[in-house]
């Protein structure tokens, strides 16, 4: 079965915070300060675009971290990516299994405890669970806060990531909620040494990261 990292620390790309345009390099950086997952979300962009991008970011991070595509299952196979992120109205995780078969890693994104039931139901091998906090890609949405966390967990048996609004100085909580890890955008991609950035969140998430509790959590119904 796909495994996730754990204590996961996911860079979740936006092209539009790297100035310079070179965000492979910029991943890179953040996988040397302890990214140990890459999901690549570019929804505006083609899909020969997307391939072509996946293909140099796999390039930039040589095997050093996974790489997942959101939602294009066609583009994370052909680029020979590790995996997909599924919208919560995208694609069955059993249908992309079916097209990516047994090794690749499926996330489905939540917002909802019936939602996260109904994804691992279908096969999903993980969850992102949000919006945690105020997000600047999630302009207007009522942030559910870390209590969700804390229910997806309490309900579901796979790994939970938390994604909204998650910096150095509230990461802590999303996994003292029961998250395995947590997801960031900009607290990353925008600083201005990426990967001490990463470095920092990292060293907080997992001094306070406790498998044994994460899974008490998800025996409890």
């Amino acid at each position: 079965m796909p495994t996730l990292p754990e204590p996961c620390l996911c860079l979740v790309t936006d092209r539009r915070l790297v100035p310079d345009g070179d965000l492979p390099s910029r991943i890179a950086q953040a996988v040397a300060g302890g990214v140990n997952l890459v999901q690549l979300r570019e929804k505006d962009l083609a899909g020969g675009d997307l391939l072509v991008l996946a293909s140099e970011i796999q390039d930039a991070l040589s095997g050093s971290a996974p790489l997942i595509v959101n939602e294009r299952v066609d583009v994370a196979r052909s680029a020979g990516a590790s995996g997909v992120q599924l919208g919560e109205a995208a694609l069955p995780p059993a249908h992309a299994r079916r097209v990516l078969g047994d090794g690749p890693i499926i996330g489905r994104s939540v917002h909802s405890v019936a939602g996260a039931i109904r994804a691992e139901r279908d096969g999903a091998d993980f969850l992102l669970v949000g919006t945690v906090f105020a997000s600047a890609s999630h302009p207007g949405e009522e942030p559910s806060g870390p209590d969700l966390i804390a229910r997806v967990t309490s309900r579901c048996s796979i790994p939970v990531i938390g994604i909204g609004g998650i910096n150095t100085g509230n990461a802590a909580e999303v996994v003292e909620a029961g998250a395995s890890g947590v997801a960031v955008i900009s607290a990353i991609l925008a600083a201005p040494d990426p990967r001490e950035a990463a470095r920092l969140i990292k060293q907080t998430i997992t001094q306070v990261y406790r498998p044994a509790v994460k899974e008490d959590l998800a025996r409890r119904d």
